[in-house]
């Protein structure tokens, strides 16, 4: 059980390693090789894509085996050599994206399920939390050596590690090998429609953070050092959290996902009013542990109740949310980046906010 423990974990440290450089730095590189911000909201806008239509194939036509789990590693390790030779050409790295998006918007929630599987909900939470450990230190390391050169070599560590920590998982478990998708199952969005908009719309929220924080900060006359301590501070909070969060989740699920979306709201509405105030700013970030950190665990909990296939409501809790939702939150990023940024991500989290109302409610 240890090793187990230590592998999940490790891989958790370094793919969120990779997370870190690219919503934190990736829009500055991007912006140094002359991408405007219409271009740098395309480009992250392929990977939630491919995360969205990747889970259907999966729906009728493939199994979530130990086979395409491996495969998937092959394809993240690819795209280290792909970044390196496309960065410079919005086209190419559009291209280099689809690939990308593909192989990481795969592999994670494979992982996820196994987590909650072996480690049960109760000990995810201190697991997952080395993921924000490895997002924060990429924060305070990279800002201080920061060029585009430097970020791309974090990236290939970072995949080269993540991959090499899943193929252990993989091959660790008969959980990859017996376990296959219930074609029978007769898994459906449809029968839970409220929840999945209030998922795709709480993502699309996020597209103007994950897309443009750093770039929004840095208008507002941050440094760059100091908006990668914003992105630490944030991470720092909800490390706090999932390492508590055990006890949190005894309680009804749909409440606690109910008040992270509404935190969340809150939380965009403060930048909107107070983008110059870095203040302001520090408290938003707090509100990352139950925005993301709590609002995370407990969907996850929940889907894990609501469906027979585990693995498949995993597959489309980020391919629906953080593909589809991240897909039309980073188009509408770049496409209306500006003083209103915010405040339609906290319009939209509120309509989330209001969906899951019409959610009906599982008991543990």
């Amino acid at each position: 059980m240890r090793s187990r423990f230590f592998n999940i974990s490790t891989f958790f440290f370094f793919y969120f390693s990779i997370v870190g450089v690219w919503v934190i730095f990736l829009p500055k590189m991007l912006q140094n090789v002359g991408y405007s911000s219409v271009q740098i909201g395309i480009i992250f806008s392929i990977p939630p894509l491919m995360r969205f239509l990747t889970p259907f194939f999966f729906l009728k036509l493939f199994d979530l085996s130990k086979k395409v789990l491996q495969i998937t590693l092959v394809m993240m390790l690819f795209s280290i050599p792909l970044l390196y030779m496309t960065i410079d050409n919005f086209y190419l790295f559009a291209l280099c994206n689809v690939f990308f998006g593909i192989s990481f918007g795969l592999v994670l929630p494979y992982i996820e399920t196994y987590a909650l599987l072996v480690i049960k909900k109760e000990r995810y939470g201190k697991s997952r939390l080395w993921g924000s450990i490895g997002f924060a230190l990429v924060a305070l390391l990279l800002a201080r050596v920061f060029d585009n050169d430097i970020g791309l070599h974090f990236i290939a560590v970072s995949i080269l590690m993540s991959a090499f920590f899943a193929y252990l998982i993989s091959a660790d478990d008969g959980h990859f090998n017996n376990q296959k998708s219930d074609k029978k199952s007769n898994f459906s969005l449809f029968a839970n429609a409220p929840l999945w908009i209030s998922i795709f719309l709480m993502q699309v929220s996020f597209g103007a953070f994950y897309s443009f924080f750093t770039i929004y900060e840095i208008d507002h006359g941050v440094s760059l050092e100091v908006v990668s301590y914003l992105w630490t501070f944030g991470v720092f909070c909800e490390i706090i959290l999932f390492y508590y969060q055990a006890f949190i989740l005894k309680f009804d699920l749909l409440k606690i996902i109910k008040f992270s979306v509404f935190i969340t709201a809150v939380r965009w509405m403060m930048l909107y009013l107070f983008p110059d105030s870095l203040f302001v700013s520090y408290l938003s970030q707090s509100l990352h542990a139950f925005s993301f950190a709590l609002y995370h665990t407990a969907v996850l909990s929940y889907l894990y109740l609501l469906y027979k296939d585990k693995k498949l409501s995993s597959q489309f809790y980020y391919g629906f949310g953080f593909g589809l939702g991240g897909f039309v939150g980073s188009l509408i990023a770049g496409k209306f980046y500006g003083e209103y940024l915010f405040l339609s991500s906290a319009i939209i989290a509120f309509i989330a906010f209001l969906f899951l109302y019409k959610s009906k409610n599982v008991s543990l």
